[in-house]
């Protein structure tokens, strides 16, 4: 028999043919030994693209902001159990923001794991946490059960990220063409009696907040919560890390909640609170004198969890209470930075000229608090465009993410606001922007040391200029240069340090023919 004939019959091909009729249209791969045989199956299935990333990392990291863009469900093929280590940072952010993900990890045969091979590991226990459902294939005759169960899972409500384990036995056995009966997902409705008691809650209330998340921060669910603050007052806010929200144009303003819990409590004041897909407010860490759930459950409702249909109980809500809606709530006008073209360069003068420049529909891809606060204070000023931000906090995912959503969306041009720290996690995605020819520009905010960290020590007065703490916060000693970095991975890039040196390399990035990486040197 020819190879071609006999490749065409394993449980390999007849898996990612199952994968492809149930959605699968991207694999983001880096795979090992104990995959080659989906390797050669993927030359035989063209219909899902196969790409090629240096680290498992920048694969998951990646599938992860294609499902947030484009609502599909992407593959990766990973190696053993070190090889899924390695991605696990972004899939805890992509379970966070419930992306629906296949992440396929190739085992040793059956009839070799009782010999406990050097790479041979619990891969059950490694993918339970980052994964809503796991599934190990045993039978080759169940491959079409076993993709199901794993796409339905993935792409349900609330879905996120699932793991399929396949050992080489079960992928090199000849086997029959499989059916894959995947239902269609669907969220939950909420019913009218909590709508009733939802519009109760709202009206009765001195101060309201709508506080949205999921699908409700849709651009339907906006307007929706805009209709509803504007029959009754209140104000619309944003979950604090949401997986991808449009804003900018002619969307209604929304604010962010906040990130420190004194500065949520100022800004939640004495409102009842509604949650319409989003969660409770939490503090991001456990802070002594302060509570952990920063609303008391008496000044919240819940009218839809993340698994519910939260835009249709926002229009239900909208449509039951009385009164005609009133005008939109206008935008406050934006005051820009003052700046001369050889003016230091600084984070608002970065929004500054983002504001100004960013095309329409044009997809950011948010990492690290220099620039991604505020981003999301101005963002309502910009063109209509969507942004995807770390739900999960673990760091790394920023760049991974607008590789995934490059190719998600090729007509988009796609920002990534970038920390430097927490860019060396996952620096090898410049690569694979460079290989896939991505239109990425990469705006570096060089300050040479871990933000974050330094204010949370500033929190609890520690010297920041202390040796030792010096010496875990900051990044100077060597400075990174990442112009040679970018060129290492085949990646056009420039530095800058004044207004009018950043202006210009931003028009030649967001015009750019592929990705650009802009050094910005900050203080």
């Amino acid at each position: 028999m020819e190879h071609a004939e006999t490749k065409s019959g394993n449980g390999a091909v007849a898996l990612l043919k199952a994968l492809h009729a149930g959605g699968a249209r991207i694999c983001f791969a880096n795979p090992g030994t104990t995959e080659l045989t989906l390797v050669d199956a993927l030359a035989d299935v063209p219909e899902i693209r196969s790409v090629l990333a240096l680290f498992e990392g920048v694969c998951t990291g990646a599938a992860d902001g294609y499902a947030r863009v484009s609502g599909q469900t992407p593959l990766t093929l990973l190696h053993l159990g070190p090889g899924f280590g390695n991605g696990i940072a972004n899939l805890h952010n992509a379970r966070r923001a419930r992306s629906a993900i296949v992440t396929i990890i190739g085992d040793h045969a059956s009839w070799h794991l009782p010999y406990d091979a050097p790479l041979t590991s619990d891969i059950e226990s490694l993918a339970s946490p980052v994964s809503v459902a796991v599934v190990r294939m045993r039978d080759p005759q169940a491959i079409g059960t076993d993709v199901a169960r794993v796409l339905e899972a993935a792409a349900g409500a609330p879905g996120g990220p699932t793991t399929l384990i396949v050992p080489t036995d079960i992928m090199d056995v000849q086997v029959d063409p499989v059916t894959v009966p995947v239902a269609p997902p669907a969220r939950r409705t909420v019913g009218a009696a909590h709508i009733d008691k939802a519009a109760e809650f709202v009206t009765g209330a001195q101060d309201l907040i709508l506080l949205l998340g999921g699908d409700a921060l849709t651009e339907q669910g906006q307007r929706a919560a805009a209709d509803i603050v504007a029959k009754v007052g209140g104000r619309v806010l944003m979950e604090p890390y949401p997986a991808i929200v449009p804003l900018g144009g002619d969307l209604p303003p929304i604010e962010r909640q906040a990130y420190f819990p004194e500065d949520v409590i100022r800004q939640m004041g004495e409102a009842r609170v509604v949650l319409a897909g989003a969660l409770k407010p939490i503090s991001y860490f456990g802070y002594e004198g302060f509570p952990s759930q920063l609303v008391p459950d008496e000044r919240l409702l819940c009218l839809s969890d993340p698994a519910e249909a939260g835009v249709a109980a926002l229009e239900a809500l909208a449509a039951r209470l009385d009164g005609a809606v009133a005008a939109p709530a206008a935008k406050a006008p934006r005051r820009p930075t003052a700046r001369a073209p050889d003016a230091p360069l600084s984070a608002d003068m970065i929004v500054d000229s983002l504001v100004q420049q960013l095309p329409d529909d044009a997809i950011i891809s948010l990492e690290g608090s220099t620039l991604g606060g505020p981003w999301l204070r101005n963002a309502g000023h910009a063109r209509r465009h969507r942004v995807m931000t770390n739900t999960g906090g673990a760091i790394g995912q920023g760049l991974p993410c607008a590789v995934g959503a490059a190719l998600a969306a090729p007509g988009s041009r796609v920002v990534s606001l970038q920390s430097d720290g927490s860019g060396h996690y996952t620096v090898q995605s410049l690569w694979t922007m460079a290989r896939e020819k991505l239109p990425v520009t990469i705006i570096i905010a060089a300050n040479h040391r871990y933000g974050i960290l330094q204010t949370e020590l500033n929190r609890v007065e520690a010297p920041l200029e202390d040796p030792v703490i010096a010496s875990l916060t900051r990044l100077d000693n060597p400075r990174a240069d990442w112009t040679a970095l970018a060129a290492g991975y085949g990646v056009e890039a420039v530095r800058v340090t004044t207004a009018g040196e950043f202006d210009a390399a931003l028009a030649r990035g967001l015009s750019h023919d592929g990705p650009l990486l802009i050094q910005a040197e900050l203080p």
